[in-house]
């Protein structure tokens, strides 16, 4: 035995663990560590939202007036059980549902994660910071209500998840458990008064356990006498002696005195010596959870709350029109499909919707109208006009991105033109939003040449509207050319694309100067409502169902076919033969086909890579994936059913025209349809996700993500992202990482409220390897709303437009009257240190550091690892100090200045380890090291690291069972 808990602990260590500790993050964390019966921070999570929407839907009614009724009652709560049962039909998506649920997961899990508040000991309630930990609850709580207040849901699912985190690690971090209490604590994130008795500070709180297991090593009296106390981890800060540690084998203050631990992070002994209570503390943790959601939905009432949980607007339907002269039948043809949509959806499951009209001509844009009332969105087109003259181009591109900004994560935008874009700058930021909020983007382009619209024909080019084709390939939207006369028949497309619960089976673009191209697509027992569209030159089509029949025109069993000019619409028949189905196109030029039905069951996804961090786990990615590393494909599949009669195999990723890239074995990870699967390295061309199984009769299941992505050689992140106050400026730092070859590269920058006001630099040159910083700064107004945001969409692209990635940033505005975040500290590393240490004395490294406080100044700051010169300059001041271990600066003197500093050390040390403090008591870290990280640097290292521990991955477990 003790060789297998050797070789395990061995793969444990490569990790190369570093900081503060919590229940595991996600789901993935308990694979790799061997953890199976572990409750993760994103069980917990998961199961009080499942909690508490059965709650809302058993107390608030539903369109038709019904609740769910009390006695409601299922073993097993599951999603799309909880809203069959709530709307009374078989056919409803909990996708949108499952995203917001996902954004407050990803948050939580993000807290062990990101350099900033991962070794924050408030932020986890260790080292006995309970009570600042608390009141940071407390403050947090208000920012939560004022992003909900002021519309911004995101934002306050991102700060509820970060909540949950801290108020979930008190169960698993504290003795409140082993002083024999089953319930939740009543004071915890309701106020700021004392939580109780605290352990002091010169009192001893542990004994020495030199097991794995640690049974009564939290002294008697502690207990007896209700002290509250919880672990220190490592050394930061420094465990006086008899404190107790965290524990596990990550912590390295379980060797001092008192040995051992008292987390119940895990199940596992290995990482929880008090592990024998963690069903106890994930337990608590999971009520103390709907308690915090059954605050805050009595704090901001039932519509609010249900649009936190993402289940009020189930549909949107946005329209970007041209308004100059010429637009009449497409502004009437909008007109009159809006008014269908209404009328179809009345009394149907989900009646209500959210409409979004966003208009534009030249040199205007907008403003944007919004509303749940389908009369007054009506009554929002019959006020639209038609202006004279307009010469081309058009703002097309400003209207869209006002359209995804103010639209939710997965919507449907239908643009209206005959015009090209005049503001071509900004298609990289539009294609940032895209891709980051998963939105479709279609066009229906009336470009006659004889309508009669002043067009400087000199001035255009032929290719005019490949702007608009390539933004809607890259959402997985259709481009649609067509006629004024043909533009209310086509835009049907409107009705199809917007059906509730809509799945995508097939979506392929093609392109042949003359040829004939087969589209195969499986049709299993959970789809209904099948059609397929045909967009461009198709010359015939014939259908082939899976018993052998087959169609060639618009009259036969299979299906209703309408044809105009370069669209098709096809309609499948009730009842649909399961099984495989063929569509044999002759066609010429750019054809797109795109099969669709509706089903309970689809799948969302994202990119991630495995991090080093105290947790095993994977970490989403913000952007699009790097070239060349490991990356996993992490998601969940919505709508399965409880009796496992529908079963997943693999992770399939393939072209845009349909050729199949790569095929990974899909891993399953739970009940609740959660999946990952893992590519060593992903294609090097635009590719979509699919996901294929069987359904309980055999027959093929297929989803698809109709969304191309690709990988990128170049990548943004953001040092810190920090709060704005009203009347204040703020600086963002962005690292821009190459991993190319040498070559310029372009920033463009954009937001919604036009805060940004400047930025260092947009056009730069860059080695490979090399990382430059780029400074933004924004001013936000001194009437901005508290609780409001600003999403500020970064582009950067190189010279030749051969590669490119983008990062979105959601900001809050927050109340300057309460400042709950730590300083923060921006670096830029000038020089690196050899990955070999052998000769360390000959060589040094270099960073530049950037300090940054919210609102409170920044008042001292610690070396806490770390030996080296370092340049401390400001407004006024400019001096080197020689650091060591332990060393503090008082910077109370500097804090009006904008402090920045230049470490210069060995690479005998090379990694520094600095704790800033402001006037009020919070506390940040800032790690920096001279070897390049491996989620965001030097690839092969990233490669050879997790190639180590997948080989210890499949190894240890060989030994551990024999």
């Amino acid at each position: 035995m003790e060789i297998h808990v050797f070789v395990w602990m061995l793969f444990i260590k490569s990790l190369n663990i570093t900081t503060c500790s919590a229940f595991f993050p996600n789901v993935w964390s308990k694979i790799i560590s061997l953890s199976w019966t572990s409750r993760t921070h994103q069980n917990i999570t998961e199961e009080a939202l499942l909690i508490i929407t059965k709650q809302v839907f058993q107390t608030v009614p539903n369109f038709q007036g019904k609740t769910l009724g009390s006695n409601y009652s299922e073993q097993q709560l599951t999603a799309i059980q909880l809203f069959q049962a709530y709307y009374g039909s078989p056919m409803v998506s909990t996708k949108n549902y499952w995203h917001a649920v996902n954004e407050i997961v990803r948050a939580n899990a993000a807290m062990d994660f990101v350099s900033s508040t991962r070794s924050n000991p408030i932020l986890h309630f260790d080292s006995e910071r309970i009570q600042e930990a608390n009141d940071l609850l407390f403050k947090s709580r208000k920012q939560i209500i004022d992003s909900i207040q002021a519309g911004d849901f995101k934002g306050a699912r991102e700060k509820l998840g970060r909540v949950l985190h801290s108020l979930q690690d008190f169960y698993s971090h504290s003795n409140w458990i082993e002083m024999g209490f089953r319930k939740i604590h009543p004071k915890l994130l309701k106020s700021t008064e004392k939580v109780g008795l605290l352990a002091p500070e010169n009192i001893q709180t542990c004994t020495d356990c030199d097991r794995f297991t640690c049974n009564n090593n939290i002294l008697e009296k502690i207990n007896k006498n209700n002290f509250l106390t919880t672990g220190y981890y490592g050394d930061d800060p420094k465990k006086p002696p008899g404190k107790c540690s965290h524990g596990g084998i990550f912590d390295e203050s379980r060797h001092q005195s008192a040995k051992g631990g008292i987390n119940k992070d895990t199940a596992s002994f290995l990482f929880s010596p008090h592990n024998y209570l963690h069903e106890d503390a994930a337990h608590l943790a999971t009520l103390a959870t709907v308690a915090t959601l059954e605050d805050l939905w009595n704090a901001v009432g039932n519509e609010a709350f249900l649009k936190l949980l993402n289940v009020l607007h189930h549909m949107v339907l946005c329209f970007v029109i041209d308004t100059t002269g010429s637009m009449f039948e497409e502004i009437d043809a909008a007109r009159q499909r809006a008014i269908s949509v209404i009328q179809e959806r009345k009394g149907l499951y989900p009646e209500t919707f959210l409409y979004v009209l966003v208009p534009f001509h030249d040199p205007g844009f907008g403003p944007v109208y919004k509303t749940t009332d389908p009369e007054q969105f009506i009554m929002f087109l019959n006020n639209l006009t038609s202006l004279s003259g307009g010469d081309e181009p058009e703002m097309c591109l400003s209207a869209i991105k006002l359209a995804l900004e103010n639209t939710p994560p997965l919507s449907e935008i239908f643009v209206f033109t005959d015009a090209s874009p005049k503001d071509i700058h900004l298609q990289s930021i539009i294609e940032a939003l895209i891709i980051k909020k998963g939105s479709k983007v279609t066009f229906l382009l009336t470009g006659d040449p004889s309508r009669n619209r002043k067009k400087r024909r000199a001035l255009v080019p032929p290719n005019r509207y490949s702007v608009y084709t390539k933004l809607a390939a890259l959402s997985g939207g259709l481009t649609l050319f067509t006629t004024n006369k043909e533009i209310l028949h086509v835009s049907s497309v409107i009705q199809d694309n917007i059906a509730n619960a809509k799945v995508t089976l097939l979506h392929l673009q093609l392109w042949s100067q003359g040829g004939t191209s087969s589209g195969i697509f499986h049709v299993d027992s959970t789809v209904k409502n099948v059609s397929i569209h045909l967009i461009g030159v198709v010359h015939n089509v014939i259908l082939f169902s899976p018993t052998g029949k087959q169609q060639a025109d618009s009259s036969g069993d299979l299906a209703f076919i309408e044809r105009f000019d370069g669209f098709y619409r096809i309609g499948f028949k009730s009842p649909i033969t399961l099984g495989a189905w063929k569509c044999d196109i002759t066609y010429q030029g750019k054809v797109m086909m795109d099969v669709f039905g509706q089903s309970t069951v689809d799948f969302l996804h994202h990119f991630a890579v495995e991090l080093e961090g105290n947790h095993p786990g994977l970490s989403v990615l913000e952007s699009q994936p790097i070239a060349g590393i490991p990356t996993f494909i992490l998601g969940s599949i919505t709508g399965l059913p409880m009796d496992n009669s529908i079963s997943l195999s693999d992770v399939v990723l393939q072209g845009a025209d349909g050729q199949i890239l790569q095929v990974l074995k899909l891993e399953t990870m739970g009940l609740k349809g959660e999946f990952f699967a893992k590519s060593e390295s992903l294609p090097d061309c635009l590719f979509s996700v699919k996901i294929i199984g069987t359904d309980k009769i055999g027959n093929i299941i297929e989803r698809l993500s109709p969304g191309l992505n690709h990988v990128a050689q170049v990548l943004i992140k953001a040092s810190s992202i920090p709060s704005l106050y009203p009347g204040q400026s703020t600086n963002i730092l962005l690292n821009i990482s190459n991993f190319g070859q040498t070559r310029d590269i372009a920033v463009t920058i954009g937001d919604d409220r036009q805060f940004v006001k400047s930025q260092s630099q947009k056009r730069y040159h860059i080695s490979e390897n090399d990382t430059v910083p780029v400074q933004i700064t924004l001013e936000t107004p001194s009437d901005a709303k508290v609780g409001s945001a600003v999403t500020m969409s970064i582009a950067v692209e190189t010279k030749d437009k051969s590669d490119s990635n983008y990062a979105v940033l959601h900001l809050s505005v927050a109340d300057p009257a309460v400042d709950v975040y730590p300083p923060l500290c921006s670096y830029h590393t000038e020089s690196l240190c050899p990955l070999s240490q052998r000769e360390c004395n000959h060589s040094s490294w270099t960073i530049t550091l950037s300090f940054q406080n919210s609102k409170s100044i920044i008042s001292r700051m610690e070396f806490r690892q770390g030996q080296g010169r370092l340049r401390l300059r400001g407004k006024s001041v400019d001096m080197w100090i020689n650091i060591q271990m332990g060393q503090i600066v008082n910077l109370t003197r500097y804090s009006a200045d904008e402090l920045f500093a230049n470490y210069i050390s060995s690479c005998c040390s090379p990694t520094a380890v600095l704790i800033l403090w402001d006037d009020i008591g919070n506390q940040g870290v800032c790690v920096v090291s001279a070897l390049q990280p491996a989620a965001t640097g030097d690839r092969q290292e990233a490669y050879k690291t997790l190639t180590l521990q997948m080989i210890l991955l499949f190894l240890s477990p060989l030994y551990f069972w024999q």
